[in-house]
């Protein structure tokens, strides 16, 4: 099943496909001269898959207000509708991550025969104890897994439990923990019994986890908790996912993180410590912006890449999720979904590109300066050819956003979906 019409793709593909030819010719040459093979890497990449967030095909906001986008999904079978236009295009986002009770559902194999008909699968589930839901007993102003009430805390837990049964419906494999718990004030909460609450509603979480599932804890340095959340970075997180067991791990938001923190040395700790769940991928300027993936720092997010494809490299043992998780305010999501897509594949494919053995010659002989080159040069080169090779290839748009924009989708959309409200804060 597929949403826009395969002949507007075939169009548009034919007008570049000499210019893509020619494009992957010559770049393979490039890489051949430093012993890459350009087949090869390619094959790579097209096995490589991003999840796309359900919430993320949605307008976000600002944290004063929201402006809705025209032809915003009114259900979850709309936002699986806007994610099969985002893999029919773009080849790169196979799986779907729900967050409930976000995603209402009546029909759980309804939805599930729904995503096989696009093609799309579903990637971990999210819980969400970070916000009150209409006619909950307890409320979470206070926190949820760590609150000092053992009401809420069991309501908390039963909510993450009720999302592994959707989970196990749906097939998804993972369940993804995030918690906005924690103080605004010094002196506010006792700090070792908070985590030592936590602790104790996620082992009854994590009792509960099917044999083939996997637990995803999700640290944030702040936010709503400002003065010390609970699960604050990977230290609190490491420590978690140590005592709960094998099937936890730990999560690496890319914007949830001290500013200048180096995120791509905490990938590697947590590879080397069989601990790195997988990632949620956008960008930062200031925080936790939920800007688009690399619109800021490519290069962060290449050397993040660059660690994975080492481990790779070096045959460890580790197998990370990884989702797209970004807020849209002034772009069409679709537009900037695939665009990030592209871009988390276009780091991967320049990481697949650097010269692993003389890297490895380089730093075992102390030559910074021959090591830090041989790095930049994977970053410095540009691989469009293989990532519009790897589309085509699957029947996707060498240019996604040319072929989407010229579709009409989002205006077709909008006639048949109401305008949303606009008021209120606009946090995702």
């Amino acid at each position: 099943m597929t949403v826009l019409d395969p002949g507007l793709i075939q169009d548009h593909n034919h007008r570049l496909l000499r210019h893509v030819a020619s494009d992957y010719e010559h770049l393979g040459e490039q890489l051949a001269r430093r012993h890459i093979d350009i087949d090869a890497v390619r094959q790579k990449v097209a096995a490589f898959g991003v999840a796309i967030p359900s919430w993320g095909v949605g307008t976000g906001g600002t944290r004063f207000a929201r402006f809705p986008g025209p032809g915003e999904p009114r259900n979850v079978f709309d936002k699986l509708q806007d994610c099969g236009v985002i893999w029919q295009l773009a080849r790169a986002t196979p799986g779907v991550s729900l967050h409930i009770p976000w995603d209402q559902c009546s029909d759980w194999p309804a939805l599930r025969a729904v995503a096989d008909g696009y093609g799309l699968g579903f990637d971990a589930i999210n819980s969400n104890t970070f916000s009150d839901q209409p006619g909950q007993a307890h409320s979470y102003k206070f926190g949820s897994l760590s609150h000092t009430d053992a009401g809420t805390r069991a309501q908390a837990v039963a909510h993450n439990i009720e999302c592994v049964a959707i989970g196990q419906r749906i097939g998804s494999k993972a369940l993804t923990v995030w918690v906005g718990d924690g103080s605004n004030f010094p002196g506010q909460q006792h700090l070792r019994r908070a985590f030592e609450r936590y602790l104790d509603s996620a082992r009854q979480i994590y009792a509960a986890l099917p044999d083939d599932w996997r637990m995803f804890v999700e640290h944030k340095i702040c936010e709503p908790a400002f003065y010390g959340t609970v699960i604050q970075d990977w230290g609190s997180s490491y420590l978690a996912a140590s005592a709960l067991g094998p099937k936890a791990q730990c999560l690496v938001d890319l914007g949830h993180h001290a500013p200048n923190v180096n995120i791509e040395m905490i990938v590697a700790r947590l590879i080397a410590a069989g601990k790195l769940a997988g990632f949620h991928f956008n960008d930062s300027k200031y925080g936790d912006d939920d800007l688009d993936a690399g619109s800021i720092a490519p290069y962060r997010l290449f050397l993040v890449f660059n660690e994975l494809v080492a481990a790779a490299h070096e045959k460890l043992a580790f197998e990370p999720a990884y989702m797209l998780d970004q807020s849209h305010n002034v772009t069409d999501p679709i537009e900037s979904l695939m665009t990030s897509a592209a871009q988390v594949q276009r780091s991967y494919a320049q990481a697949l590109i650097v010269e692993r053995s003389l890297l490895d010659a380089a730093q075992q002989a102390n030559d910074a300066l021959l090591a830090s080159q041989t790095l930049k040069r994977g970053f410095e080169t540009d691989v469009t050819p293989i990532l519009q090779r790897v589309r085509l290839d699957a029947g996707g748009a060498i240019d996604p956003v040319a072929v989407y924009r010229a579709s009409g989708y989002r205006q077709r959309v909008a006639k048949d979906r109401p305008a949303s409200a606009g008021s209120g804060g606009g946090i995702v």
